[in-house]
């Protein structure tokens, strides 16, 4: 329930600070005084939207701040889910600034707007005048079953499922559509992948084959020096070893005598042993060496296979069309694949679909079984608050698919007068008609669902004497299970308040203020005799404001 209200700087208001009780609670006071800014006031702390306007004094910042005690509702996921700190008497602060930002705080952490709209709605409903609109939304006659039946988890869990169907039926058309595009271009993956399997490159083979056909296209050029390094080092006559050899010779004459020599004569048999090896390896490679064309036009053939291949995907190694090949081989099989993840999904999703239809249908069954009793409920409070002739009736009709809603909407029928045919509340209903079933459905949800605070604002308009005082019936009757809060023109219903607040004008210094006080209850009669005979209170309004407290009290 709220609190508390302290209010700086807002509209007419320079300061301003409120107690709220338990029970329902009354606010009057001449028009113009400034109900309204005092409802505009607490909107903003419930997430509405303002501007600099709303400044009184436009150097200072404006600072609206409610207490709430919040320990009987069940908030602590969503303190938790956002991070905020739970208090039993949680503070919500709105401060705008003269140069328009606007900045909010659930129990001194900052909190953004939406956050700060959604503690709002759980905390006070504002029932003003155009809210009797609502009553021609299809979604809030829907809401209205809903709450009476029950059934929040239920529903919530089909919801749920809901999202997660239509996620999923989302995946499947994308899949399909993915699928039948890439299939398009399967052919052409396929023609590409061939072409690199049947081209059995083999990694690095490249360099070998340019080197091999290097080596084919020079070697007559080859073979002919290698021939000449051949018998230069060993072939007949005087040889580059030969010549060593007498080297050998001579030094091992001296072997006996010049200890040196021992040393050159072993280097000697190195290079001896080296050139030898080498002359044999020249003779070995020259005799491998010969000029193939057969073999130098395979080559080409390969290398240039390997070039096309290569300008084709735009890339210089066989490496790169190794690994070409592999990810077109992977999109080939992805693309083969969508048709078994297609019927996958396929039998998933029926499986969901069924399970909504399922729970889609228990909604349904149950929103049916309490329809009546909705029916016959408002029909009561509607004859008890002056329209003896009021008919009533939701009417649930099937939908062919499944929405977030389930398998139906619902329609609300209306009609106050005989021989007149129920129709939508749009087409039949009056402002003072709209007024008495808004309270009417008000009332009977009231105790289903948990909202701590209602304020009503003049939705008394369109009616007067007893009907009012019925209305004023019901709302003292909502008020004992939560804080109802009136904001009223007429004496029937403030006579019912068990607490009377009257809002009122100050002119100072040229200043005009709006103030709020709690009358005691001498004060009250009076306000009360003033709404009854204006101004210039009557004897006789006087006694009647005394009846009418006295008979409430």
């Amino acid at each position: 329930m709220l609190q508390s209200l302290s209010i700086n700087n807002y509209a007419l208001i320079d300061e301003l600070n409120i107690k709220f009780n338990q029970g329902f609670s009354i606010i009057t006071g001449e028009t113009g005084a400034g109900k309204s800014i005092l409802l505009g006031a607490i909107s903003l702390i419930l997430g509405q939207r303002a501007d600099t306007s709303i400044l009184k004094n436009k150097d200072n910042k404006c600072i609206i701040e409610g207490v709430f005690d919040i320990s009987e509702y069940s908030l602590h996921d969503f303190f938790d889910n956002n991070d905020l700190d739970f208090e039993k008497f949680t503070i919500i602060r709105r401060e705008i600034n003269p140069n328009g930002k606007s900045r909010a705080f659930i129990n001194d952490t900052p909190a953004n707007i939406s956050i700060l709209k959604e503690l709002g709605s759980k905390l006070v409903d504002i029932h003003s005048q155009h809210q009797n609109l609502i009553l021609n939304d299809t979604l809030f006659q829907l809401f209205v079953v809903d709450i009476m039946a029950q059934h929040k988890d239920l529903l919530n869990e089909y919801k749920n499922d809901f999202k997660e169907y239509k996620k999923l039926n989302n995946e499947l058309n994308n899949l399909i559509e993915k699928s039948e595009k890439e299939k398009q271009d399967l052919d052409y993956l396929q023609f590409q992948y061939n072409q690199l399997e049947e081209a059995n490159l083999i990694a690095d083979e490249q360099e070998d084959l340019e080197n091999d056909l290097e080596t084919l296209t020079h070697s007559e050029e080859i073979k002919t020096n290698l021939s000449k390094a051949f018998h230069l080092l060993s072939g007949e006559g005087e040889t580059s070893i030969s010549q060593i050899n007498e080297v050998k010779s001579s030094l091992s004459l001296l072997n006996k005598f010049f200890s040196k020599s021992i040393d050159l004569s072993q280097r000697i048999d190195s290079v001896l042993i080296e050139l030898n090896d080498i002359s044999n390896e020249i003779e070995i490679i020259s005799n491998d060496v010969e000029y193939n064309p057969d073999k130098i036009t395979n080559i080409k053939e390969r290398l240039d296979l390997i070039y096309s291949l290569q300008q084709k995907h735009r890339v210089s190694t066989i490496n790169e069309l190794i690994e070409i090949k592999s990810n077109l081989e992977n999109q080939i099989n992805e693309i083969s694949s969508f048709d078994s993840e297609i019927d996958e999904l396929t039998v998933k999703l029926k499986n969901k679909y069924d399970n909504l239809v399922k729970k889609a249908n228990k909604i349904s069954s149950q929103r049916k079984k309490v329809i009546p009793e909705i029916e016959e409920k408002i029909i009561e409070l509607l004859q008890s608050l002056g329209m003896p002739n009021a008919k009533f009736k939701i009417l649930q009709d099937k939908t062919e698919q499944l929405s977030l809603n389930g398998l139906e909407t619902v329609t609300f029928l209306f009609s106050a007068n005989k021989k007149v045919e129920m129709q939508s509340i749009s087409k039949v209903a009056s402002g003072g008609e709209l007024s008495r079933l808004m309270l009417s459905i008000k009332s009977i949800i009231s105790k289903s669902i948990a909202l701590p605070t209602i304020i009503f604002d003049e939705i008394d308009i369109g009616v007067a004497g007893e009907i009012a005082d019925k209305m004023g019936n019901i709302m003292l009757n909502m008020s004992k299970n939560m804080q109802v809060v009136s904001i009223t023109h007429l004496p029937q219903i403030a006579s019912k308040g068990q607490n009377h607040y009257t809002v009122y004008k100050d002119d100072y210094n040229d200043t005009t203020t709006t103030n709020i006080k709690l009358l005691d209850d001498d004060e009250r009669v009076v306000e009360i005799a003033k709404m009854l005979s204006g101004e210039s209170v009557t004897n006789a309004a006087f006694e009647n404001a005394k009846d009418l407290l006295r008979f409430n009290s």
